[in-house]
Protein backbone atom coordinates (compact mmCIF):
# COMPACT_ATOMS: atom_id res chain seq x y z
CA UNK A 1 0.00 0.00 0.00
CA UNK A 2 2.66 2.34 0.77
CA UNK A 3 4.28 2.04 -2.36
CA UNK A 4 0.95 3.05 -4.18
CA UNK A 5 0.90 5.95 -2.14
CA UNK A 6 4.36 6.95 -2.87
CA UNK A 7 3.40 6.47 -6.88
CA UNK A 8 0.67 8.53 -6.86
CA UNK A 9 2.74 11.15 -4.95
CA UNK A 10 5.49 11.04 -7.76
CA UNK A 11 2.69 11.08 -10.37
CA UNK A 12 0.98 13.93 -9.10
CA UNK A 13 4.18 15.98 -9.38
CA UNK A 14 5.66 14.65 -12.44
CA UNK A 15 2.25 14.77 -14.72
CA UNK A 16 0.77 18.13 -13.04
CA UNK A 17 2.75 20.36 -10.97
CA UNK A 18 6.60 19.49 -12.05
CA UNK A 19 9.47 18.68 -9.60
CA UNK A 20 9.37 20.87 -5.92
CA UNK A 21 10.65 23.33 -4.62
CA UNK A 22 9.17 25.36 -7.44
CA UNK A 23 5.91 25.97 -9.32
CA UNK A 24 5.08 28.26 -12.27
CA UNK A 25 5.92 32.11 -12.46
CA UNK A 26 3.44 33.92 -14.49
CA UNK A 27 5.28 37.81 -16.05
CA UNK A 28 1.55 38.83 -15.84
CA UNK A 29 -1.62 37.87 -15.78
CA UNK A 30 -2.90 34.79 -17.65
CA UNK A 31 -6.08 34.83 -20.23
CA UNK A 32 -9.64 33.40 -18.77
CA UNK A 33 -8.86 30.75 -20.86
CA UNK A 34 -5.60 30.35 -19.71
CA UNK A 35 -5.79 30.33 -16.42
CA UNK A 36 -8.91 27.41 -16.33
CA UNK A 37 -7.55 25.46 -18.80
CA UNK A 38 -3.99 25.37 -17.46
CA UNK A 39 -4.02 25.78 -13.85
CA UNK A 40 -8.16 25.36 -12.46
CA UNK A 41 -8.46 22.17 -14.35
CA UNK A 42 -5.56 20.50 -13.57
CA UNK A 43 -5.33 22.26 -10.04
CA UNK A 44 -2.37 23.66 -10.42
CA UNK A 45 -0.72 26.32 -8.57
CA UNK A 46 0.70 29.39 -10.24
CA UNK A 47 2.49 32.54 -8.97
CA UNK A 48 2.11 35.92 -11.02
CA UNK A 49 4.51 38.65 -11.28
CA UNK A 50 3.03 42.40 -11.79
CA UNK A 51 -0.34 40.85 -10.97
CA UNK A 52 -1.95 44.45 -9.73
CA UNK A 53 0.34 46.96 -11.04
CA UNK A 54 -2.02 49.32 -11.03
CA UNK A 55 -3.88 49.32 -7.73
CA UNK A 56 -3.54 52.29 -5.48
CA UNK A 57 -3.11 50.01 -2.61
CA UNK A 58 0.71 49.12 -3.31
CA UNK A 59 1.58 52.44 -2.66
CA UNK A 60 -1.22 53.20 -0.12
CA UNK A 61 -1.34 50.92 2.20
CA UNK A 62 1.92 50.34 3.47
CA UNK A 63 1.86 53.30 5.01
CA UNK A 64 0.20 53.15 8.74
CA UNK A 65 -0.49 57.46 8.31
CA UNK A 66 -2.61 56.39 5.20
CA UNK A 67 -3.89 53.50 6.98
CA UNK A 68 -5.25 55.07 10.27
CA UNK A 69 -6.77 58.80 8.28
CA UNK A 70 -9.11 56.44 6.11
CA UNK A 71 -9.85 53.98 9.06
CA UNK A 72 -9.82 56.05 12.34
CA UNK A 73 -13.76 55.79 12.94
CA UNK A 74 -13.47 51.80 11.81
CA UNK A 75 -13.57 48.99 14.14
CA UNK A 76 -11.50 46.23 13.36
CA UNK A 77 -11.26 42.09 15.08
CA UNK A 78 -7.77 41.58 16.61
CA UNK A 79 -6.78 38.39 17.17
CA UNK A 80 -4.12 37.71 19.88
CA UNK A 81 -2.09 34.44 20.53
CA UNK A 82 0.37 33.45 22.65
CA UNK A 83 3.31 32.43 19.92
CA UNK A 84 1.68 33.46 16.90
CA UNK A 85 0.11 30.23 15.78
CA UNK A 86 -3.18 31.03 15.33
CA UNK A 87 -6.20 28.48 14.38
CA UNK A 88 -3.16 25.49 15.43
CA UNK A 89 -2.37 22.63 17.44
CA UNK A 90 -1.93 24.08 20.99
CA UNK A 91 -1.63 22.09 24.22
CA UNK A 92 -3.82 22.23 27.23
CA UNK A 93 -1.82 23.89 30.55
CA UNK A 94 -3.43 21.25 33.20
CA UNK A 95 -2.71 17.63 31.12
CA UNK A 96 -0.88 19.06 28.36
CA UNK A 97 -2.68 17.26 25.55
CA UNK A 98 -3.31 18.60 22.39
CA UNK A 99 -6.02 20.73 21.12
CA UNK A 100 -6.89 23.03 18.59
CA UNK A 101 -6.58 26.16 19.56
CA UNK A 102 -8.06 29.17 18.28
CA UNK A 103 -6.79 32.82 18.98
CA UNK A 104 -8.79 35.40 21.11
CA UNK A 105 -10.74 38.05 19.14
CA UNK A 106 -12.03 41.37 20.13
CA UNK A 107 -13.05 44.44 18.14
CA UNK A 108 -11.07 47.88 18.53
CA UNK A 109 -10.76 50.78 16.59
CA UNK A 110 -8.10 50.75 13.89
CA UNK A 111 -5.54 52.89 14.79
CA UNK A 112 -5.78 51.36 18.28
CA UNK A 113 -5.60 47.76 16.97
CA UNK A 114 -2.87 48.86 14.43
CA UNK A 115 -0.20 50.14 17.12
CA UNK A 116 -0.65 46.57 19.28
CA UNK A 117 0.61 45.04 15.68
CA UNK A 118 2.99 46.96 15.81
CA UNK A 119 3.82 46.82 19.30
CA UNK A 120 3.82 42.81 18.95
CA UNK A 121 6.74 42.95 16.68
CA UNK A 122 8.98 44.50 19.15
CA UNK A 123 9.35 41.10 20.58
CA UNK A 124 9.08 42.25 24.46
CA UNK A 125 5.53 41.15 25.00
CA UNK A 126 3.64 37.99 26.04
CA UNK A 127 1.36 38.37 23.12
CA UNK A 128 1.01 38.48 19.24
CA UNK A 129 -1.56 40.74 17.53
CA UNK A 130 -2.37 40.42 13.75
CA UNK A 131 -5.99 42.33 11.96
CA UNK A 132 -7.70 39.39 10.60
CA UNK A 133 -11.58 38.11 10.22
CA UNK A 134 -12.02 35.27 8.02
CA UNK A 135 -15.17 35.03 6.24
CA UNK A 136 -15.34 38.14 3.42
CA UNK A 137 -13.56 40.85 6.26
CA UNK A 138 -12.29 43.15 4.12
CA UNK A 139 -16.26 43.91 2.87
CA UNK A 140 -17.27 43.72 6.16
CA UNK A 141 -15.10 45.45 8.44
CA UNK A 142 -12.56 47.45 6.16
CA UNK A 143 -15.06 49.14 3.33
CA UNK A 144 -13.04 52.41 3.54
CA UNK A 145 -10.03 51.13 1.40
CA UNK A 146 -12.62 49.32 -0.79
CA UNK A 147 -11.38 52.28 -3.79
CA UNK A 148 -7.81 51.22 -3.49
CA UNK A 149 -8.18 47.67 -5.08
CA UNK A 150 -10.23 45.61 -7.16
CA UNK A 151 -13.24 43.86 -5.39
CA UNK A 152 -12.84 40.66 -7.64
CA UNK A 153 -10.34 39.38 -10.06
CA UNK A 154 -11.34 40.30 -13.39
CA UNK A 155 -9.95 37.34 -15.46
CA UNK A 156 -10.29 34.42 -12.41
CA UNK A 157 -14.37 35.72 -12.27
CA UNK A 158 -14.61 35.17 -16.27
CA UNK A 159 -12.78 32.11 -15.78
CA UNK A 160 -14.39 30.79 -12.83
CA UNK A 161 -17.80 32.08 -13.63
CA UNK A 162 -18.60 33.71 -10.52
CA UNK A 163 -17.52 36.26 -8.13
CA UNK A 164 -15.60 36.01 -4.99
CA UNK A 165 -17.50 34.66 -2.18
CA UNK A 166 -15.60 36.37 0.02
CA UNK A 167 -12.68 38.93 0.41
CA UNK A 168 -10.36 38.74 3.46
CA UNK A 169 -7.89 41.10 4.44
CA UNK A 170 -4.64 40.24 7.03
CA UNK A 171 -2.12 42.61 8.70
CA UNK A 172 0.59 41.11 10.67
CA UNK A 173 4.07 40.55 11.79
CA UNK A 174 6.96 38.47 11.23
CA UNK A 175 5.79 35.74 14.47
CA UNK A 176 2.51 35.38 12.78
CA UNK A 177 2.18 32.04 11.52
CA UNK A 178 -0.32 30.26 10.04
CA UNK A 179 -0.35 25.96 10.11
CA UNK A 180 -1.04 23.79 7.65
CA UNK A 181 -4.24 23.33 6.39
CA UNK A 182 -6.36 23.22 3.54
CA UNK A 183 -10.05 25.01 2.13
CA UNK A 184 -12.48 24.62 0.02
CA UNK A 185 -11.58 27.52 -2.33
CA UNK A 186 -9.86 28.92 -5.38
CA UNK A 187 -7.78 31.11 -3.78
CA UNK A 188 -6.03 34.31 -5.25
CA UNK A 189 -3.44 35.61 -2.77
CA UNK A 190 -1.78 38.92 -3.27
CA UNK A 191 0.93 40.77 -1.06
CA UNK A 192 0.59 44.22 -0.85
CA UNK A 193 3.34 45.06 1.59
CA UNK A 194 5.85 42.84 3.04
CA UNK A 195 6.30 39.02 1.86
CA UNK A 196 4.61 35.31 2.40
CA UNK A 197 6.43 32.33 2.44
CA UNK A 198 4.29 29.24 1.71
CA UNK A 199 4.62 25.75 2.14
CA UNK A 200 2.73 23.43 -0.28
CA UNK A 201 1.18 19.91 -0.72
CA UNK A 202 -1.16 18.63 -2.97
CA UNK A 203 -4.48 17.12 -1.95
CA UNK A 204 -3.39 13.41 -2.98
CA UNK A 205 -0.84 14.11 -0.16
CA UNK A 206 -3.25 14.11 2.98
CA UNK A 207 -2.03 11.15 4.62
CA UNK A 208 1.50 13.05 4.94
CA UNK A 209 -0.69 15.36 6.83
CA UNK A 210 -1.30 13.37 9.88
CA UNK A 211 -5.28 15.26 10.05
CA UNK A 212 -6.56 14.26 13.31
CA UNK A 213 -9.54 14.93 15.70
CA UNK A 214 -8.52 17.49 18.51
CA UNK A 215 -10.90 19.56 20.54
CA UNK A 216 -11.76 23.02 20.19
CA UNK A 217 -10.45 26.20 22.48
CA UNK A 218 -9.60 29.18 22.23
CA UNK A 219 -7.20 31.58 24.02
CA UNK A 220 -8.86 33.97 26.81
CA UNK A 221 -7.00 37.12 27.11
CA UNK A 222 -6.41 39.15 30.36
CA UNK A 223 -4.69 42.17 30.56
CA UNK A 224 -5.03 44.05 34.26
CA UNK A 225 -2.03 45.32 36.06
CA UNK A 226 -0.98 44.75 39.31
CA UNK A 227 -2.74 48.00 40.80
CA UNK A 228 -5.95 46.84 39.64
CA UNK A 229 -5.96 49.00 36.61
CA UNK A 230 -7.73 48.55 33.64
CA UNK A 231 -6.85 48.29 29.88
CA UNK A 232 -6.67 51.86 29.37
CA UNK A 233 -3.67 51.68 31.51
CA UNK A 234 -1.93 49.69 28.37
CA UNK A 235 -3.58 51.62 25.69
CA UNK A 236 -1.63 54.72 27.28
CA UNK A 237 1.97 52.37 26.13
CA UNK A 238 -0.01 51.65 22.73
CA UNK A 239 -1.01 55.20 21.46
CA UNK A 240 1.89 57.02 20.44
CA UNK A 241 2.93 58.59 17.47
CA UNK A 242 4.15 55.49 14.14
CA UNK A 243 7.60 57.34 13.97
CA UNK A 244 8.19 56.85 17.93
CA UNK A 245 6.43 53.72 18.54
CA UNK A 246 9.53 51.54 18.84
CA UNK A 247 11.48 53.52 20.80
CA UNK A 248 8.80 54.62 23.01
CA UNK A 249 7.25 51.40 23.64
CA UNK A 250 10.91 50.19 24.58
CA UNK A 251 11.32 52.68 27.32
CA UNK A 252 7.56 52.44 28.47
CA UNK A 253 8.19 48.71 28.80
CA UNK A 254 11.25 48.68 30.86
CA UNK A 255 10.87 51.67 32.95
CA UNK A 256 6.92 50.01 34.23
CA UNK A 257 7.29 46.30 33.57
CA UNK A 258 3.53 46.62 33.03
CA UNK A 259 3.16 44.29 30.09
CA UNK A 260 4.95 41.71 31.59
CA UNK A 261 3.25 41.72 34.78
CA UNK A 262 -0.31 42.18 33.26
CA UNK A 263 -0.62 39.74 30.71
CA UNK A 264 -2.16 36.20 31.07
CA UNK A 265 -3.51 33.87 28.30
CA UNK A 266 -6.02 31.04 29.42
CA UNK A 267 -6.83 27.75 26.85
CA UNK A 268 -10.19 27.30 27.19
CA UNK A 269 -11.85 24.07 25.43
CA UNK A 270 -15.23 24.78 24.62
CA UNK A 271 -18.32 23.01 26.17
CA UNK A 272 -19.89 21.15 24.94
CA UNK A 273 -16.62 19.34 23.32
CA UNK A 274 -16.41 19.79 19.58
CA UNK A 275 -13.57 18.36 17.42
CA UNK A 276 -11.79 20.02 14.92
CA UNK A 277 -9.91 17.56 12.55
CA UNK A 278 -6.55 19.48 11.75
CA UNK A 279 -3.26 18.82 10.70
CA UNK A 280 -0.90 17.47 13.31
CA UNK A 281 2.10 17.83 10.84
CA UNK A 282 4.34 21.21 12.36
CA UNK A 283 7.22 21.15 9.16
CA UNK A 284 9.44 23.51 11.03
CA UNK A 285 9.93 21.58 14.80
CA UNK A 286 12.83 23.07 16.96
CA UNK A 287 16.16 21.86 16.84
CA UNK A 288 15.62 19.62 19.58
CA UNK A 289 11.72 18.53 18.61
CA UNK A 290 13.50 17.55 15.14
CA UNK A 291 13.74 13.42 15.90
CA UNK A 292 10.86 13.30 17.34
CA UNK A 293 8.88 15.14 14.58
CA UNK A 294 10.44 12.64 12.17
CA UNK A 295 9.57 9.70 14.54
CA UNK A 296 5.85 10.89 14.71
CA UNK A 297 5.13 11.67 11.00
CA UNK A 298 7.75 9.95 8.38
CA UNK A 299 5.42 10.64 5.51
CA UNK A 300 5.53 13.87 5.82
CA UNK A 301 9.47 14.27 6.65
CA UNK A 302 10.36 11.06 4.22
CA UNK A 303 8.35 12.06 1.42
CA UNK A 304 8.45 14.30 -1.47
CA UNK A 305 9.51 17.99 -0.70
CA UNK A 306 6.53 20.52 -0.54
CA UNK A 307 6.36 23.49 -2.87
CA UNK A 308 8.11 26.15 -1.35
CA UNK A 309 6.69 29.92 -2.72
CA UNK A 310 7.80 33.17 -1.60
CA UNK A 311 5.17 36.01 -2.61
CA UNK A 312 6.04 39.84 -2.89
CA UNK A 313 4.47 42.56 -2.92
CA UNK A 314 2.30 42.93 -6.05
CA UNK A 315 2.37 39.61 -7.21
CA UNK A 316 -0.58 36.74 -6.58
CA UNK A 317 -0.15 33.38 -5.40
CA UNK A 318 -2.87 31.09 -7.45
CA UNK A 319 -3.77 28.44 -4.42
CA UNK A 320 -5.48 25.50 -5.89
CA UNK A 321 -8.79 23.89 -3.90
CA UNK A 322 -8.01 21.41 -1.26
CA UNK A 323 -4.17 22.33 -1.40
CA UNK A 324 -2.43 21.86 2.24
CA UNK A 325 -0.55 25.89 2.90
CA UNK A 326 1.50 26.99 5.93
CA UNK A 327 2.01 30.17 5.94
CA UNK A 328 4.68 32.73 7.35
CA UNK A 329 5.84 36.45 6.66
CA UNK A 330 8.46 38.49 6.08
CA UNK A 331 7.18 41.86 6.82
CA UNK A 332 9.13 45.04 5.10
CA UNK A 333 10.75 48.37 7.01
CA UNK A 334 7.28 49.17 8.53
CA UNK A 335 7.26 45.90 10.32
CA UNK A 336 4.02 45.31 8.55
CA UNK A 337 2.93 42.64 6.16
CA UNK A 338 -0.09 43.47 4.59
CA UNK A 339 -2.17 41.03 2.46
CA UNK A 340 -5.59 40.72 0.59
CA UNK A 341 -7.12 37.59 -1.29
CA UNK A 342 -10.27 36.61 -2.90
CA UNK A 343 -11.74 33.64 -2.17
CA UNK A 344 -14.19 31.70 -4.93
CA UNK A 345 -16.36 28.93 -4.58
CA UNK A 346 -14.35 25.55 -5.38
CA UNK A 347 -16.63 23.04 -7.92
CA UNK A 348 -17.36 20.05 -6.04
CA UNK A 349 -17.11 17.49 -8.99
CA UNK A 350 -14.98 14.36 -9.53
CA UNK A 351 -11.66 15.86 -7.73
CA UNK A 352 -13.66 16.16 -4.58
CA UNK A 353 -14.68 12.45 -4.94
CA UNK A 354 -11.65 11.27 -5.44
CA UNK A 355 -10.57 13.47 -2.40
CA UNK A 356 -12.80 11.92 -0.17
CA UNK A 357 -12.49 8.55 -1.18
CA UNK A 358 -8.50 9.01 -0.26
CA UNK A 359 -9.02 10.64 2.31
CA UNK A 360 -11.06 7.69 4.05
CA UNK A 361 -8.17 5.21 3.52
CA UNK A 362 -7.24 4.44 6.99
CA UNK A 363 -3.24 5.50 7.68
CA UNK A 364 -3.07 2.51 10.04
CA UNK A 365 -3.23 0.26 6.67
CA UNK A 366 -0.01 1.55 5.05
CA UNK A 367 2.04 3.67 8.40
CA UNK A 368 4.35 2.00 9.87
CA UNK A 369 7.99 2.56 11.41
CA UNK A 370 9.53 1.05 8.58
CA UNK A 371 8.55 3.85 6.31
CA UNK A 372 11.22 6.07 7.74
CA UNK A 373 13.77 3.58 7.00
CA UNK A 374 12.62 2.20 3.62
CA UNK A 375 11.33 5.42 2.14
CA UNK A 376 12.61 5.23 -1.59
CA UNK A 377 16.36 6.23 -2.22
CA UNK A 378 15.61 8.61 -3.99
CA UNK A 379 13.43 10.79 -1.74
CA UNK A 380 15.68 12.77 1.37
CA UNK A 381 14.40 13.46 4.52
CA UNK A 382 13.42 17.19 4.35
CA UNK A 383 15.50 17.82 7.02
CA UNK A 384 18.59 16.51 5.28
CA UNK A 385 19.86 19.80 3.43
CA UNK A 386 19.49 21.63 6.36
CA UNK A 387 22.62 22.62 8.91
Amino acid sequence: MIESLQNLWQEVRDLTVGPPPRVDRLPSPPSPLQFLRHYVAPNKPCLISAAVPDWPALSLWPSPSYLRETLASTAVSLHLTPTGKADALAHIPRNSSPCFAAAHVEKLPFPEALDLVTASDLGETKRVAYLQQQNDCFRAEYGPLAADCEDHVPWASEALGCLPEAVNFWVGNRFSETSFHKDHYENLYVVISGEKRFLLLPPTDVHRMYVREYPAAQYIYHRLCDSGQSRGVLVHCYRVRTLELKTLLKVEIRKCNLLKDSEEFELELEDPVRKVPWCSVDPYPSPNDKPSAIEKFPLYFNGPKPYEVTVKAGEMLYLPSMWFHHVRQSPDDSTLTIAINYWYDMQFDTKYAYFNFLQSIPRSLFENREMCETASSSEKCLFDDED
